[in-house]
């Protein structure tokens, strides 16, 4: 097979580059700052791509060309096509599951083609992190009085954190090794933050140990160890038996916080050769990791097997966009509310398939958490990645969480040797960008982003008029269209004994979640103080309400708790409930009965409210309508205050036991106070302590037992693990193209169709084709799980494909996951409708408008179409990754000429396509399409290189590695 490596020095033509490091002989590196000075008018994200060329240029999958054409990149950009080869590969267990069981199933075809499937192994680092699998069957209802393991309520902080002056004893928890002002030892350290909770033995900064887990923790990490069996075995069985496979078990954080905190190298450094670490992703938000100085970005579960079978990844010589940061935030402003505005920027600009690159004094002023946070957001302003070069701040972090000092001084001098290190104070050698945008942070203020799009962002003094405007207009993205004379009905609710009132805009769900916000302690620990004040002032949160705090990793929890501002989150409602993504992908536990009831007989527009980075709707809950992305504060802001119909600068937040009004001002910590906790209770030893636990796992994880077989022992009655069906009759010689004769339209869709339409990840509805399957194998509706979960389960992915409850089929003319089967006229279930086209032997298309596939770069969202029977898709417009996973499954995107749609050209979707391909493909060559009605019209075939066109012969990448590898 393919491996990628230093290409072999005796045929690389630029092995004169290669360089010792300040006389080093054991550490070399190949000095592309020599290429002239061409490279030194190069965006730093664009010699990170020439590195990779110049290090893998073997004359074969990377030519000498290849890295020529990347540095002249003013010329080339937006014209050649490059290969970049990533350092290493990152999967989440949704994701990265339907990867590994297709690299399982790869072992089956090549065996059953004659090849050697022991041959069929990750070429590069490949990590894989289980963190998408939680879900919320146990979390404290808000303001229930869980007793504390010593007795009664929670530990109340003194109002002010003050520093210990002085010689002074403090009963820490810590051994007799502690060094801070304690009773562990008489050396003193004077001036050093201290927070002394009643009756409880103080956690001194200076020694941490290890945190005992919550309980709702420890029980839903048992029913997720439970439900998920199947797929954890499958886990450890591939960590055997493939090369440079690591599994992160269950329990440890979110892919992309264990990323940052874990797996980054930021240079690697392979038998003493050095270059800079980079990385793509099964997960759309992989861009987070650029916050780190660290080149990467997602590409779905099909390029991705690409690479970890040693494929480099083709892309467009992307234009790089200069954005220029200056000025400093509002003071109530955090980074969250930075990253809506820069979102909402960067969207309307459109900077699909392009490279963004921060500069300018403002960077100096964001933290790696503030950087990583706008890095996350990525996908929802369009564009591939955005970069923050590594500079003084991005080292500073580097040793504070513990990275070795020899290594640090090793690092920072290859990077400065080859002009990786940036200087955002100085412009005396400012880089050459495609355009330059400007953003001064001067105007930014808190900010939300909804109520169904993240691009939607909406000022925190503005949204109650927002809201109230969304309940005016049109349902569509801002829109809800509810009568005048029922925007202020109010249905009362009987819960627990209590009667509440539910209006349109009351928030039912409230969670403080994802790798958007939890990577950033300063957010976390202002909403731990926010919680903090707010409950010192009386305030709380009504019991219906489903709030949940999931950090990103137990480092968060560490320093939340360390600080002394869990219990409060934890009282108002706010308990860690583990370590996933939860609420964000949907796996939240259901709303109460009454409280669903209310909602959907009163017809109200409930809200939920989170610091995620997707909220479609119907994401959360069927029942929910509205779904707001917020700081961690603004989320137990709006918790408390019930709804998000309310102007926080003239309505108050709540009222006090003693009758006093009290308003978010009153709450709100300051910018010092955040910065003093942060500085002083997010320590080094923390990560130190968190890399220990992942590098020991769990016992749950330690004791499950897994086979060792080359071929996986394939388990028929398995309705989590199944071997797919991509490689049925595949032959060891592609046949030739063969046209698209009378098709029927399978769905007529209209605009931003997103991959969570397509293949949703949430719950499975119980009336579901999905949920009929399971039922026939025996399951109850407790046991279906999510679609996230069973994404190694080729038949439930099928039937969940287009089940999304919003799809909005303009045959059906309402959201519905239904379609017709034109020959008989029947209203069925998407894959219903399928299986008789399928049985009839009639192929399917889809059509669609502008940016079809939108979203998370969800592989599903194209497998699932291939076996439904689909064979093209014509649509106005692609998102770029899932236009590539459409060719990787041998989809044809096809796309109307500029100015056509279907509307345009007279169709209804009803009629029959015939589509003819010539035997020799070209980039954006035309063809025609004619329709049983006589009408003929034009479309693109939108492939961009020999690549995708090759593949596309092949009938997909899995189809090509396979003969290949055979």
């Amino acid at each position: 097979m393919l491996i990628f490596s230093i290409a072999c020095l005796s045929d690389c033509p630029f092995k004169h580059l290669i360089e010792t490091l300040d006389d080093r002989t054991d550490k070399k590196f190949y000095n592309v700052a020599k290429l002239g000075a061409k490279y030194d008018t190069l965006p730093y994200s664009i010699r990170v791509l020439l590195e990779s060329a110049v290090r893998n240029c073997d004359g074969f999958l990377v030519k000498e060309e290849d890295a020529m054409n990347i540095l002249d990149w003013k010329a080339k950009q937006n014209v050649i096509e490059v290969p970049f080869c990533p350092a290493r590969v990152v999967l989440q267990d949704f994701t990265g599951i339907p990867a590994m069981v297709d690299f399982a199933a790869m072992r089956e075809a090549v065996k059953n083609l004659g090849g050697d499937p022991a041959r069929v192994h990750p070429a590069c680092p490949t990590d894989l992190t289980v963190d998408h699998s939680l879900q919320i069957d146990f979390s404290k209802c808000a303001m229930q009085n869980t007793p504390n393991p010593g007795g009664g309520d929670p530990p109340r902080l003194p109002s002010k954190l003050s520093p210990v002056k002085g010689p002074r004893k403090l009963p820490c928890r810590g051994q007799s090794s502690c060094k801070g002002p304690c009773d562990g030892e008489s050396k003193r350290n004077s001036g050093q933050l201290s927070v002394q909770i009643e009756n409880t033995p103080l956690l001194c900064p200076f020694h941490l140990q290890p945190l005992p887990e919550p309980e709702t923790v420890l029980k839903n990490q048992e029913v997720e160890f439970g439900r998920n069996r199947e797929r954890l075995q499958f886990f450890k069985w591939g960590s055997r038996v493939f090369r440079n496979v690591s599994v992160i078990p269950p329990g440890t954080g979110m892919a992309h916080q264990v990323n940052l905190e874990y797996l980054s190298r930021v240079v690697f450094d392979v038998k003493g050769f050095l270059y800079p670490d980079s990385v793509i992703g099964t997960d759309s938000h992989t861009t987070m990791v650029n916050g780190l100085g660290i080149l990467g970005w997602g590409v779905g579960g099909i390029e991705t097997e690409a690479v970890m079978l040693g494929l480099p990844i083709t892309l467009t010589l992307p234009e790089v966009v200069g954005c220029e940061l200056t000025g400093s935030a509002d003071p109530l402003a955090t980074s969250i509310d930075v990253v809506l505005s820069i979102t909402k920027q960067l969207r309307q600009a459109g900077f699909s398939g392009k490279f963004v690159e921060f500069f300018g004094p403002g960077v100096s002023q964001l933290s790696i958490g503030d950087r990583t946070t706008i890095a996350n957001m990525c996908p929802e302003y369009g564009a591939i990645l955005s970069f923050f070069p590594i500079d003084n701040v991005t080292l500073r972090h580097l040793k504070h969480t513990g990275f070795d000092e020899v290594k640090l001084k090793s690092m920072e001098a290859y990077l400065k040797t080859v002009k990786l290190f940036r200087n955002y104070q100085s412009s005396t050698e400012e880089p050459e960008y495609s355009q330059i945008i400007h953003i001064n942070l001067d105007s930014i203020m808190p900010y939300v982003s909804g109520p169904k799009r993240a691009q939607d962002r909406v000022a925190v003094t503005n949204m109650k008029n927002d809201f109230q405007a969304c309940l005016n207009e049109k349902v569509g993205f801002k829109g809800f269209q509810i009568a005048p004379e029922k925007q202020n009905d109010v249905v009362p609710v009987e819960y627990e004994g209590n009667e509440y009132r539910l209006a349109h805009g009351s928030v039912v769900i409230a969670a403080v979640i994802s790798c958007t916000n939890n990577c950033n302690p300063s957010v976390m620990l202002a909403a731990g103080l926010l919680a903090k004040k707010a409950l010192e002032a009386g305030l709380t949160v009504k019991p219906y309400m489903r709030t949940s705090l999931s950090p990103g990793s137990g480092m968060a929890t560490h320093y939340l708790s360390s600080s002394g501002v869990l219990p409060y989150l934890s009282k108002l409602g706010f308990e860690v409930i583990g370590y996933g993504c939860s609420t964000c992908v949907g796996n939240t536990a259901p709303l109460p009965e009454a409280i669903q009831n209310a909602i959907v007989e009163g017809d109200l527009v409930a809200c939920g409210v989170l610091s995620g980075n997707k909220n479609f709707e119907g994401r959360l809950c069927s029942c929910i309508r509205a779904n707001y992305l917020a700081s961690p504060p603004l989320v137990v802001a709006y918790a408390i205050a019930g709804t998000v119909n309310i102007d926080f600068q003239t309505e108050p937040l709540g009222t006090s036991p003693d009758g006093e009004s009290i308003f978010l001002r009153d709450v709100w910590p300051t910018r010092e106070e955040v910065q003093q906790a942060e500085e002083e209770f997010v320590i080094s030893s923390m990560f130190k302590e968190l890399k220990e636990k992942m590098e020991k796992g769990n016992k749950r994880w330690n004791s499950l037992e897994a086979p060792e077989s080359v071929l996986f022992t394939w388990d028929l009655k398995s309705t989590y693990i199944r071997c797919p069906s991509f490689f049925d009759k595949l032959a060891k010689d592609p046949l030739p193209l063969q046209g698209i004769e009378n098709a029927h339209v399978l769905l007529y869709l209209g605009d931003s169709v997103t991959t969570d339409h397509i293949s949703p990840a949430g719950s499975i509805a119980r009336g579901s084709a999905a949920a009929r399957y399971l039922t026939s194998k025996g399951l109850t509706p407790r046991e279906f799980n999510s679609y996230g979960a069973r994404r190694g389960n080729d038949a439930v992915m099928t039937r969940g494909t287009f089940a999304n409850i919003k799809l909005l089929n303009k045959f059906i003319g309402k959201p519905a996951p239904k379609t017709i089967h034109f020959p008989t006229g029947q209203t069925l279930d998407v894959f219903d409708a399928a299986e008789l086209y399928r049985k009839e032997n009639i192929p399917l298309i889809i059509l669609a408008g502008k940016k079809y596939g939108l979203g998370s770069s969800r592989d599903w969202a194209a497998k699932g179409p291939f076996l439904l029977g689909v064979k093209a898709v014509i649509a106005e417009s692609y998102e770029k990754i899932h236009k590539g996973h459409l060719i990787g499954m041998g989809i044809a995107p096809l796309q109307f000429l500029p100015g056509e749609n279907a509307p345009a050209l007279g169709l209804t979707g009803k009629e029959q396509f015939s589509v003819s391909f010539p035997q020799e493909l070209s980039p954006g060559i035309t063809l025609n399409v004619k329709t049983n009605t006589g009408k003929v019209f034009h479309v693109l075939a939108s492939f961009d290189n020999d690549v995708e066109m090759t593949l596309y012969r092949h009938g997909g990448v899995l189809n090509y590695m396979v003969r290949r590898l055979s």
